[in-house]
């Protein structure tokens, strides 16, 4: 069950600002049509699940899969990234398209946590981007290192779909992804009953940041060589 997003005003600005990261180095390569449907990379699917089987928490606590639910979602860390394991729910916030707009998504926000260079928030159709959980005692993501731009590799099955985090979410419920993160990931993406109940694992590394946040191509260059980097770490 997805929940109103806290992009919406009454949620508080403070919740919004982006956070300012240290950027890392991004290799820009020439924009894509669109996102890849299978995998974006040399980086297994696999490979990626046996380097977080294990979980160290770095969470104070669990969050919620969804609203009602019983909290045992824990978010886990190495020295390269944190991941969490969950369902996944489909944010079809930001610019209103075909698929995402106040006809197709009762709980449709035209407004996103973070802003492309334009100063436009992002398009859930268009843009693989994952949703973070609000800053709170529970857990605060901006102390390792993330905030809006920071580079994920998601994965399902055998896909691996490289986004973004682009969104912020209730303070404590976890697993949630645009639209077009679930269109590649072969997930069903209709708003009112399009989703996964789980299996989807969200990888998300530590001091990343594509710049501008809506370039999908550094995205996937950068998720690239940092996969790369987490499967081959000791």
């Amino acid at each position: 069950m997805r929940v109103q997003s806290l992009t919406l005003a009454a949620a508080g600005a403070a919740l919004l600002a982006p956070t300012t990261l240290p950027a890392a180095p991004v290799a820009y390569v020439r924009p894509q049509a669109g996102p890849s449907a299978v995998r974006e990379g040399d980086v297994r699917a696999a490979d990626l699940l046996a380097k977080v089987r294990d979980c160290v928490p770095v969470s104070r606590g669990r969050y919620r899969s969804d609203d009602g639910e019983r909290a045992t979602i824990p978010v886990c860390g190495t020295k390269e990234a944190v991941y969490w394991k969950a369902d996944l729910d489909i944010d079809c916030d930001g610019q209103a398209g075909a698929h995402c707009n106040a006809r197709t998504d009762p709980l449709f926000s035209s407004m996103t946590a973070f802003q492309q260079s334009d100063g436009r928030y992002l398009s859930a159709e268009r843009l693989p981007y994952i949703v973070v959980p609000a800053a709170s005692d529970l857990w605060n993501h901006r102390d390792h290192g993330i905030g809006g731009g920071s580079v994920a590799a998601v994965v399902y099955r055998d896909r691996v779909q490289y986004a973004v985090v682009g969104d912020v979410g209730p303070r404590d419920i976890i697993g949630e992804a645009s639209y077009a993160t679930a269109k590649g990931l072969g997930i069903r993406t209709d708003p009112r009953g399009g989703r996964t109940a789980g299996g989807v694992t969200y990888i998300v590394f530590k001091d990343s940041r594509v710049k501008p946040i809506e370039d999908h191509a550094a995205a996937v260059e950068t998720g690239q060589r940092l996969a790369r980097l987490f499967v081959d770490a000791d």
